[in-house]
């Protein structure tokens, strides 16, 4: 840099149009063309459940569905799967309803302190949705991409094995904690109450 002059010892990446449908949704967004799948997710689509870990593809916690293949976000570039359709943790749930996945690992001590959660639900789902008998041999394989450091994984294999039940229709999923609102703040015919010295 001389003075204010300054000048890039590499182009910048050409900007294009990125659009994919993410948890049912289309949506379509600017990046660059070497924007990784990770970021587009996290910083653009607004996604918080891909978790950023390790960068290097070692962890799993950036693990995404896309196309009914577990991905990690991480390694792929979003241009490689624009108009793919790509499922993150929040688009397993529906509406205020646990996909049985989700509340088999709440059942069964699947997750502990979460961060590498999201990475093992969708790995877990995406076997569920070819295999719904997946033998103890094929959950490992499936999630052996996926690291955690609370569980010991026993709790993990035990909550794929019982959503494997609901998914055979062996089991009773668990039912809801509540019924969904529309609104769960619904206005009211005048403004609530606060506290003294809250301001309106």
């Amino acid at each position: 840099m001389v003075g204010t002059e300054y000048v890039s010892m590499t182009p910048k990446a050409a900007k294009e149009i990125w659009s994919a449908k993410v948890n049912g949704e289309s949506v379509e967004e600017l990046i660059t063309s070497n924007a990784i799948l990770l970021d587009v997710l996290r910083d653009q689509v607004g996604t918080l459940g891909v978790k950023r870990g390790c960068d290097l593809g070692t962890c799993g916690c950036c693990t995404v569905i896309i196309d009914g293949d577990a991905r990690l976000s991480c390694l792929c570039l979003a241009g490689q799967v624009s108009d793919s359709e790509i499922t993150t943790v929040e688009g397993l749930s529906e509406g205020a309803h646990l996909a049985p996945i989700q509340t088999c690992f709440a059942e069964h001590g699947g997750s502990q302190c979460g961060f590498c959660t999201p990475g093992f639900l969708l790995s877990a789902q995406a076997l569920l949705e070819e295999n719904d008998s997946p033998t103890d041999e094929e959950i490992s394989c499936a999630i052996e991409g996926n690291l955690c450091r609370c569980t010991g994984y026993q709790q993990i294999v035990d909550s794929i094995k019982a959503a494997a039940e609901i998914h055979r229709g062996e089991s009773e999923p668990v039912p809801p904690a509540s019924n969904p609102h529309p609104n769960p703040h619904p206005d009211g015919p005048e403004e609530p109450s606060m506290p003294p010295g809250h301001a309106r």
